[in-house]
């Protein structure tokens, strides 16, 4: 049970006696967590609530509940808009409360706050209740990037070099200035400066800092992608005891490296990668069983052999807790000496590795296993794009070079089949997406953006390793022993509640009750649609119902896939939930289950998933901030030309839509001039007063880029085609409220707003070339966004 939980069912205990004085003893056998290790998850959510103020400790040790009444001080996370305002989340359950402009302290984005409500919010009309922040508890940015630039006509204040010039929308409204108390930067040069003084009443929109590094210049190429790394304060150079240390690692295996190893090396394997990749990090190998069934190798690079606790390459694994993809560079977990060297099974030589040994039946159902360090030797280095000549269209050039490994091959595609009918039968939900490639030039400059379609090889490695990940969660929850699980829990009733709604509107019929979720019901919403005007729209809100899946202690199951037990085993060169997955499977090898040997991990673990998920966050953050300015850089030459595109967010203030390409955009409704036209939240549309016309997900448009700003990682398109929108009845008995006259200036109110990556995209086939429409898919090496990042199958 996770701590969320944990609290869940305490404040029901609490609630439903309110009078009463409850010690921890009591609580941890209501509980039933008097197992090994549970006890202090326990505390952990007792001191959570009670820091929340929704519980007291009294002087013997005891807890007690506070009625709401009493906890007149709330505390939130504040998200800043680029306009001013913004919201403070104080519970994930409930509506975030709107603060105004002037409402703010000058509070940061991201800042932990004090927050006071002013004005109770109206579910009915859907408002939002109105808050304004009292004190700021914690600033979230101690640091910032920027290039130094100096005005010399400008009289800047005694001790002030020259001003840093800073990116993030979210700091628009602010100024900094670079203090003369650290390095001396020359104007154009971008710094990292520490924050030394934040805003306030006196001096609301100016912030102050020192410089503490000299990055580089703003002309530099590569610089763009660099100030992203150091915004999202990305670990990217490797301190020198780490480098020494990697250095010192051989680069063969040893005869002590073999010791306690079940050697494989005769076994034919193969890795199977995308052609760019230098990091191999799993390998398998198939073949028929004369029972019919199918053996299943599954092969990882064993790095915790090589990396072991307590020293530096370990500190910094963990620090980094997954590589990061941005465009056309890796900022590695591992330094190259392993990642591309001793911990890559690259082929025709020796490698250590950690093995699950899988039989499985015709009905894909794992009946037999086995868990072990191993030593292998790659075969050979297949790509995708090779396997899937021998698969799908029986290259014969393609086989006639890989003769002697295609019966394993067909092998291994039958096996996926059955594998792929097995988790649709048990419920798993897949979404279909696509996604980029980004080609730059020399200097960093995009020139194209590539689609790869995925075939049967790269679903098919995607089976090995979810079957290879399931394989080994199931068996170490069984022992019940303390453990690293990756975890996609249940959506939320109130975001099933809004789903439900919406497929009431568009006449979906649901089977099965929504207070009893299970994946199999969405996969049946998603069959039902399938094909359909409306699929689009279905599957985009399903995803946005979905929770994002984690790192934990507690085998939670993963709702998405249908799994009740899932783990990351199958990519530790690259994530350190993976390499501690690793490690613990040796730990337990050589020590046993025993109670003894479970206390060594219990306390560790929780501090570890937590610490690997918002690494796992982090990451992606950098690498969607970088897609979207490459994105956006790439567009700015294509300024005035028109694309084919679809309707991939709405909302009141206009819509997002996605060219071909996975280029996403804003259509203002200031940019829409046929209609004034309405915003219904349940049925996501826009919806014209006079004409009727209605805008939704998933709907075609041709539209016309008008501005781009790289930067800001802003795109802006018109209509190309006005007036050619389907109308609806949508408005029909629906209670409309005046409107001004200015209905520009109204709907600009409304603000633009950030569009968030994770809509379902389009179909195609090539890229564009000016007016040209492309598409993309997914392809393994990429950071797998949203339920695919969810999932993080490899």
């Amino acid at each position: 049970m996770n701590k969320e939980k944990i609290i869940e069912k305490l404040t029901s205990y609490f609630e439903a006696e309110p009078e009463r004085k409850f010690a921890v003893a009591e609580l941890v056998e209501k509980l039933e967590m008097t197992g090994a290790g549970q006890f202090k998850f326990v505390v952990q959510a007792l001191t959570q609530m009670e820091h929340d103020k929704k519980i007291a400790l009294d002087a013997e040790g005891n807890f007690s509940y506070l009625a709401p009444a009493q906890t007149s001080d709330m505390s939130g996370i504040f998200h800043a808009n680029d306009r001013g305002y913004g919201f403070v989340t104080v519970d994930p359950e409930q509506p975030d409360y709107f603060i105004n402009p002037t409402a703010t302290l000058s509070a940061l984005n991201g800042d932990e706050v004090k927050v006071e409500e002013i004005a109770p919010g109206d579910p009915a009309i859907n408002k939002r209740p109105e808050g304004k922040i009292v004190e700021i508890l914690s600033h979230s940015l101690t640091q910032v990037v920027g290039e130094f630039q100096t005005d010399e006509d400008e009289n800047l204040p005694n001790g002030i070099l020259g001003t840093v010039r800073l990116k993030d929308k979210k700091l628009s409204n602010f100024r900094f200035l670079l203090e003369d108390k650290g390095l001396h930067p020359v104007a154009g040069e971008v710094v990292l400066a520490e924050i030394s003084a934040y805003p306030s009443a006196a001096l609301p929109g100016l912030l102050k800092g020192v410089a503490t590094k000299i990055i580089g210049n703003i002309n530099d190429p590569g610089m763009d992608i660099l100030e992203i790394v150091y915004e999202h304060e990305i670990p990217h150079e490797f301190p020198e005891d780490v480098m020494e240390q990697a250095e010192a690692i051989p680069d063969h295996v040893t005869d002590q490296d073999k010791e306690g190893r079940i050697d494989l090396t005769d076994q034919p394997l193969v890795t199977i990668d995308s052609i760019e990749s230098k990091d191999l990090d799993d390998a398998v190998n198939v073949w028929k069983l004369p029972n019919g069934n199918y053996h299943l190798g599954v092969h990882i690079a064993d790095v915790s052999h090589y990396v072991v606790p307590g020293t530096p390459l370990d500190r910094e694994a963990f620090e980094r807790g997954t590589s990061v993809y941005l465009t056309d560079r890796v900022i590695p977990m591992l330094p190259p000496k392993l990642s591309n060297g001793i911990c890559s099974l690259n082929p025709h030589v020796e490698r250590c590795a950690m093995t699950c040994e899988m039989e499985i039946d015709q009905e894909g159902h794992v009946v037999n296993h086995k868990i072990f360090p191993s030593l292998i030797k790659s075969t050979e280095r297949m790509t995708y794009i090779a396997i899937n000549k021998i698969v799908e269209s029986q290259d014969e050039k393609t086989m006639e070079r890989y003769r002697e490994l295609v019966p394993m091959f067909q092998d291994m595609a039958d096996l996926h089949k059955i594998l792929l009918k097995m988790r649709k039968r048990r419920g798993a939900i897949e979404f279909e997406d696509t996604e980029a490639k980004i080609i730059v030039d020399e200097k960093g400059h995009p020139i194209d953006i590539e689609l790869r379609q995925r075939g049967t090889s790269e679903r098919m490695v995607e089976s090995f390793m979810l079957a290879a990940n399931e394989t080994v969660a199931a068996h170490y929850h069984k022992l019940n022993v303390p453990f690293v699980y990756r975890i996609h829990e249940t959506p939320k009733p109130e975001k099933i509640d809004t789903f439900f709604e919406m497929l009431g509107g568009l006449g979906v019929e649901v089977t099965g009750k929504k207070t009893e979720i299970k994946p199999k019901m969405l996969q049946g919403i998603l069959k039902k649609v399938a094909g359909k005007p409306e699929e689009a729209m279905v599957s985009t809100m399903l995803l946005r119902s979905m929770q994002q899946a984690k790192y934990s202690p507690q085998p939670l199951g993963h709702f998405g896939i249908a799994a009740d037990d899932y783990t990351h085993f199958t990519s530790p060169i690259r994530r350190y939930p993976d390499l501690m997955v690793h490690r613990l499977i040796r730990y337990y090898l050589e020590n046993g289950i025993g109670e003894d040997a479970q206390a060594k991990y219990v306390d560790q673990l929780d501090e570890i998933t937590t610490h690997s998920s918002e690494a796992e966050r982090r990451g992606i953050d950098a690498e969607r901030d970088t897609d979207a300015m490459k994105k956006a850089e790439f567009m700015a030459e294509h300024v005035g030309e028109e694309f084919d595109a679809v309707v991939s967010s709405v909302t009141k203030f206009g819509m997002f839509i996605a060219l071909p390409n996975t280029v996403e955009g804003l259509i203002h409704i200031s940019e829409i001039k046929d209609d004034y036209y309405e915003y219904l939240e349940k049925q996501l549309a826009l919806v014209g007063r006079r004409t009727k016309q209605t805008y939704r997900i998933g709907q075609p448009l041709r539209v016309k880029l008008i501005n781009v700003n790289a930067e800001q990682k802003q795109i802006d398109f018109t209509l190309a085609e006005p007036g050619k929108a389907p109308k609806s009845d949508l408005l029909d008995g629906v209670e409309l409220p005046d409107r001004r006259p200015n209905r520009r200036n109204d709907h600009q109110q409304h603000g633009r707003g950030n569009f968030q990556h994770g809509r379902k995209r389009p179909a195609g086939k090539k890229n564009f070339k000016g007016n040209n429409h492309s598409n993309r898919t997914h392809s393994r090496g990429g950071s797998q966004r949203n339920f695919k990042s969810n999932q993080q199958h490899h």
